[in-house]
């Protein structure tokens, strides 16, 4: 499973035929791409239903909610039925940058001193579903429940909101009480704009849980089978250029990576974007008849063994020092994704599509080195007990690690950790969940020690204060905030704090590099890969299909259509 980050998504592919697929493959750790043809130019036909196999369903649809952290909620619910301000596209470099969405009447004006204020103009033409126009109160309506609600996902960055003039319906004004440097992500992202017509004085969490009728995108919820599908129909208001070929997308749940390929294979599902297991990796090179596909490693996504920095024996540094020199991240990458020409582990906690702002070798030490590891602990007190494993105070050095129940290639990870860490001293267990037991109860509880997942970027933007400030620590009694690893090392909050705030490109750019070498001198985590995307679609399929880093692969749905 994947978490989304923040209040939203990267890519940058390389573009090649699916049957020259192995020949595409290469050494290089991030640009490793292939895909099929578009067909973007084949004519598309109206009509006809779109079934698309995914892997999770979100724990329920209040985007702004703790429960609503899932990435596949987003992209299958949130981005094709939410209104936003700004929409990340890809560029002809392969870069992306923020460009107003068909809800705003152009971009919007901004200014910077003596605070920063940026005035959005709405079209006239965008209206909710029942045809009540979408007005500045939505803007309002939206920022004071995500800072004054209840177990809010994440409420960075509207918290420098100071105000919003809704005072012309047309127009809001929202000033801000310190400087936001993504705030174009605000107002869309993982959460979007809300009805206030609807929600205002109800509780929205009660309203949307469960999925909701409304909508300001191309398409409308038309149901949601709990544990079997979400299907969507378009939405008849809809005030975009371009309405929807089709007449339904189904999303049918198919929680097993193995049983969603074979569906796609049989033709149950005409689309996938499955996680890169083995055998999915390994199909993949082998070539697949009749489909087309496109996977990259220039992701917007990042897989972590990520450390409870704020409980024993995780809050010794020496200790989380001593398992980044107990483990051969590139052996294992390799053994992942070379297949796919992925064969470096990750060297900083952020996604690869950020790295103009990052220092991507800042955890390049931590290699394979027994011996500086078995110094480490014993230089901290640790000797190795008769079962040659390290302890201190009577207290063996045993770690438990959680992840999602049911995922083969972090199983296979797993115990390769269990194999290298035993040869230093280190016991490891293995104690996986449920992905809504991990991400909605544990690991917010901060009753783990070691996890293994996935961050998903949701903003061009390479801000990391909402996980690992320590303002962001979970508190009791609801656990709201981000930082799930209890982070709390010095000098890193001012830094990200900058990265977040500063409306200077290289003054965030600096802070950035110095926050990667923080998090690498005190080993608050340890990256493992960055997790390639991978879209595979029958060539019945067709429309300018292609993945988009932000907004997950269905972020033009309604351009496509589907051939009999």
């Amino acid at each position: 499973m994947k978490r989304r980050i923040g209040p939203t998504r990267l890519f940058a592919a390389l573009l090649v035929p699916v049957a020259i697929l192995a020949a595409a493959c290469s050494s290089s750790s991030t640009k490793t791409a292939t895909t099929a043809t578009t067909a973007a130019s084949t004519s598309v036909p109206q009509g006809g239903t779109l079934t698309i196999g995914a892997e999770q369903e979100p724990d329920c649809m209040d985007w702004t909610d703790q429960c609503a952290g899932s990435s596949w909620g987003y992209w299958d619910a949130n981005v094709p039925t939410m209104p936003r301000a700004f929409d990340a596209q890809k560029q002809s470099d392969g870069s992306y940058k923020y460009v107003p969405n068909v809800l705003l009447d152009g971009a919007p004006t901004v200014v910077t001193s003596p605070q920063l204020k940026i005035t959005y103009k709405i079209n006239p033409k965008a209206v909710w579903s029942d045809g009540q126009p979408i007005t500045s109160t939505d803007f309002k309506y939206t920022w004071q429940h995500i800072t004054t609600g209840t177990n809010i996902y994440d409420p960075t960055g509207y918290q420098n909101i100071s105000s919003v003039d809704d005072s012309d319906p047309h127009t809001a004004v929202v000033t801000f009480s310190k400087p936001y440097a993504v705030w174009q992500s605000l107002f869309g992202g993982g959460y979007g704009i809300f009805p206030s017509h609807i929600l205002q004085g109800q509780d929205q969490d009660a309203l949307m849980k469960d999925g909701y009728k409304w909508s300001g995108g191309p398409y409308m919820i038309q149901s949601w089978d709990k544990g079997s599908s979400i299907t969507l129909v378009p939405n008849p208001k809809w005030y975009g250029a371009t309405k929807s070929h089709l007449d339904k997308v189904v999303f049918q749940l198919v929680a097993d990576t193995a049983a969603e390929f074979q569906a796609f294979k049989a033709g149950q599902v005409k689309m996938i974007y499955p996680q890169p297991q083995i055998d999915v990796v390994n199909q993949i090179g082998a070539g697949i008849p009749g489909a087309n596909s496109t996977y990259t490693a220039d992701t917007g996504s990042f897989e972590v063994i990520w450390m409870n920095d704020g409980a024993a024996p995780l809050n010794d540094v020496k200790v989380r020092q001593a398992i980044g020199y107990s483990i051969d991240r590139n052996a294992i990458v390799k053994t992942l994704f070379g297949k796919l020409g992925v064969t470096q582990a990750l060297n900083v906690i952020n996604a690869p599509i950020v790295n103009s702002y990052s220092n991507p070798q800042a955890f390049a030490e931590y290699k394979l080195d027994v011996s500086k590891a078995q110094s480490l602990l014993t230089s901290d007190g640790y000797t190795k007990d008769s079962s040659g494993i390290y302890a201190k105070g009577g207290q063996e050095l045993s770690l438990t690690i959680r992840s999602t129940t049911g995922n083969k290639r972090r199983e296979l990870t797993e115990q390769v950790l269990q194999k290298q860490l035993a040869t230093v001293g280190i016991k490891l267990t293995v104690a996986n969940q449920a992905a809504s037991d991990l991400f909605g109860t544990t690991l917010p509880a901060g009753d783990f020690q070691l996890a293994l997942y996935a961050q998903d970027l949701t903003s061009i933007d390479p801000g990391r204060c909402n996980i690992f400030c320590s303002s962001n620590i979970p508190v009791p009694p609801d656990n709201s905030g981000e930082n799930w690893t209890r982070t709390n090392v010095s000098g890193l909050d001012t830094n990200l704090a900058t990265v977040d705030n500063s409306l200077n490109n290289s003054t965030r750019t600096s802070a950035n590099k110095t926050a990667d070498g923080i998090t690498a001198s005190q080993a608050i985590s340890l990256p493992l890969d960055p997790l390639p995307d991978i879209v595979l679609w029958q060539k019945t399929v067709v429309g300018p299909v292609g993945d988009n880093a932000i907004l997950g692969p269905w972020w033009n749905l309604q351009e496509w259509g589907v051939k009999s």
